[in-house]
């Protein structure tokens, strides 16, 4: 039986490389379904929506994106082999996705939401991100699903100072630039990435080039859509509530909401909300409690009133009053308290405080050993340098589980630590694993802009040779028709009464990383060129704070690091120092308690806190790499006695032989009437034949010494 797959397909050549979006052969049961390839690259991406309105209180959309082993012919690594739980990779590319699709739904949609990416192949010659965020917006485009389209992303990159679109991996390696920018044909709506010390102009024209690029991947969608029959979209009608009650409610919330908006400290501020509700209960919804059901209702809708009223009074605060919740004008940055060398037995310690945001970073030093290896779709991948960060529950005054890492905390972490990458070392020059750590202590705002100043502070402390300072700031934006407020180190409420969250971290000389992610359709590249200006200000006005404490690393690393000596062997002489089954290096590290780890090229790095030990290592390691020199005399220890004369081993694995006319100025009968096995004997060396075999003499010591 033949079964007859209606497939559309539609393709665009984009930036050199061929990209096709089709439907209708896979996954059909969704409500969206589109296959996205490019090359040998596939993504599936499939949207379903229910049609049972949820009983939350916000939208429940997720994302998920699917590592598949298979699609770059491997096996995962691991005892099951199998993919297990989704990697850091996976997690980031998932929100990647969700960030700019999740504005486009209507407000006040309660419908459980689920887009999936499923990687099929990879080669590693298009970013799979870019495949993915592409496939989530046409398969929602396509289905029933209200969703007010099309949006894309786009990979931006810049090799020799020009801007690349949709990278390869090989390529990202020689670029300065590595920008995620999503959109719709509107604008801009979210920014994820890492540079190398780029100024802010370079920023938005880098900025400007990804949004121009999205223009086929509009088209696309908007073609594959017409072709498909342009599915009409379900009903939605956004929920209404009570006029009269909504009314009377906001007349007697409002001041009191207005009050407490304005009072300084955070607990205070939520408190006394908190207050103004609960009076506000006891006035609306304690009569009604006759009535279960208009009960409950009345209680989501009072929820829904103290939102809207504290958005309405935040924002006309900024615009009409020019002053902000806690009182600040739209540049100031809160006051900034630092300290460094905070605990005594880490490597490195800082902790940043910024009004009410608190971190405390932490460096610890290892080894080689202590790399992390990544089982990637792309390969095997080794991480020397680390940032974890962690948001416990207790830093906002809230109770919540404790144990794994959310995606925020994943996502979070990320922004930092590309902060933080671009001024780390060279491994040449400082051959350490270096992991930072982010605790954050207290949270009222850009708690990853803290992590990224708490991590140089203690990266400083560790006497770490970084390339320079950053710091971090977080902007948001008011935009009430044409009326705009940029702010400078938002608070909380500001990031979630506000239509932006846009961070940038940077040096004095540019920018490491940023992101960005808007509430509303979109922004002007002219309002994110003020950000960014503005961001800068604030900027150097924090590393100027932090360098009051700390501006230049300190001259040795702690007294609890590994110290690592590095020398260069011979890479022929590798094999000669590991031995067979590892057996001299790990006689080496009996030994001595030091650890090595050696590279294929001859480089060794000895680490060890007692430098006695080290010493004796490096000894060990030169003695067995040594090479004889005709002329030199050597101490070497008779290893074996024949007729002819005697072996005499000169370094360790390395013999000469000390033939029986060359043992004393006298006549020797038989070897052992002067030799024994074990004896340590003086001898020069006369000569090394093509072979590498060494002819020894005592007899030529014994004559110079007559």
């Amino acid at each position: 039986m033949h079964l007859e797959m209606n497939k559309i397909t539609v393709s665009a050549s984009i930036g050199g490389k061929t990209i096709t979006i089709e439907t209708g052969r896979l996954a059909k049961q969704a409500d969206g379904s589109v296959l996205v390839t490019c090359g040998n690259n596939m993504v599936l991406v499939t949207a379903v929506s229910s049609r049972k309105e949820s009983t939350l209180d916000f939208f429940p959309l997720t994302v998920e994106f699917q590592e598949k082993f298979y699609a770059t012919g491997k096996i995962p690594g691991g005892y099951f082999k199998r993919e297990g739980r989704p990697t850091n990779n996976a997690t980031l590319t998932a929100r990647l996705i969700d960030r700019p699709i999740r504005p486009l739904f209507p407000e006040g949609y309660r419908y459980e939401t689920q887009v999936v990416a499923t990687t099929l192949s990879y080669d590693g010659t298009f970013p799979l991100e870019v495949l993915a965020s592409l496939g989530a917006s046409t398969a929602l485009h396509i289905s029933d699903i209200p969703f007010n389209g099309p949006a894309a992303a786009v990979q931006i990159a810049r090799i020799g100072g020009q801007l690349v679109l949709n990278p390869s991996s090989t390529q990202l390696e020689q670029s300065d630039i590595d920008m995620i920018i999503a959109g719709t044909r509107n604008g801009i709506m979210m920014v994820e990435g890492e540079s190398k010390f780029i100024s802010e102009a370079e920023t938005v024209a880098a900025l400007k080039f990804g949004h121009e690029s999205m223009k086929a991947f509009f088209d696309m969608q908007d073609e594959l859509r017409e072709k498909f029959g342009n599915k009409a979209k379900r009903n939605f009608t956004p929920p209404k509530m009570d006029e009269a009650f909504e009314k009377e409610v906001e007349a007697f919330l409002t001041p009191k909401i207005n009050a407490a908006l304005r009072m300084r400290v955070k607990l205070d501020r939520y408190a006394a909300v908190d207050k103004s509700k609960k009076e506000a209960e006891e006035k609306f919804i304690a009569p009604l409690a006759g009535d279960k059901d208009l009960m409950t209702q009345r209680k989501k809708e009072l929820s829904t009133i103290v939102e809207n009223i504290k958005y309405k009074v935040a924002r006309f605060m900024i615009l009409d009053d020019k002053v902000r919740i806690d009182g600040r004008d739209t540049k100031t940055v809160r006051p900034i308290a630092c300290e460094v060398g905070f605990l005594p037995r880490a490597h490195g310690s800082g902790l940043f405080t910024r009004g009410e945001t608190q971190v405390l970073g932490t460096v610890t030093l290892g080894t080689g050993e202590d790399e992390q290896m990544i089982d990637a779709l792309g390969g095997l991948e080794k991480k020397k340098f680390l940032l974890h960060y962690n948001f416990p529950p207790f830093s906002v005054g809230e109770t919540g589980r404790m144990g794994g890492q959310s995606r925020r905390e994943i996502g979070h972490g990320n922004l930092a630590e590309r902060a933080l990458k671009a001024v780390v070392p060279d491994f040449e020059k400082f051959p350490y694993t270096i992991r930072v750590v982010s605790e954050v202590l207290e949270s009222n705002g850009s708690s990853s802009m803290g992590t990224v100043c708490s991590g140089i502070l203690a990266l400083l402390d560790a006497g770490v040779p970084i390339k320079g300072n950053v710091a971090g700031i977080a902007m948001g934006l008011i935009k009430e028709g044409d009326r705009i407020a940029i702010l400078s180190d938002i608070l909380g409420d500001e990031d979630h009464l506000g239509d932006m969250d846009f961070k940038v971290a940077g040096t004095r000389e540019g920018i490491t990383s940023v992101q960005m992610d808007l509430k509303i359709d979109s922004i002007t590249l002219d309002v994110m060129d003020q950000a960014l200006r503005q961001a800068k200000d604030g900027r150097l006005h924090i590393l100027t704070e932090m360098e009051k404490v700390m501006s230049k690393a300190r001259g040795e690393i702690s007294q609890f690091a590994p110290r690592i000596e590095t020398i260069k062997i011979k890479p022929e002489k590798v094999r000669e120092v590991i031995g067979a089954g590892g057996k001299v290096i790990k006689g080496i590290i009996e030994e001595t308690g030091v650890k090595m780890d050696i590279e294929d090229d001859g480089t060794i790095h000895i680490a060890s806190s007692d430098p006695a030990m080290t010493k004796r290592a490096i000894e060990i390691v030169n003695a067995i790499c040594a090479e004889a020199e005709i002329g030199r005399v050597y101490k070497g220890k008779v290893v074996r006695i024949m007729d002819f004369g005697a072996f005499v081993e000169i370094f360790p694995n390395t013999q000469g032989l000390l033939h029986i006319s060359e043992i004393s100025n006298e006549r020797v009968r038989q070897v052992t009437d002067v030799l024994k096995e074990g004896e340590e004997v003086e001898v020069k060396v006369l000569d090394i034949d093509r072979a590498g075999r060494i002819k020894l003499s005592r007899k030529a010591i014994l004559e110079a010494n007559a």
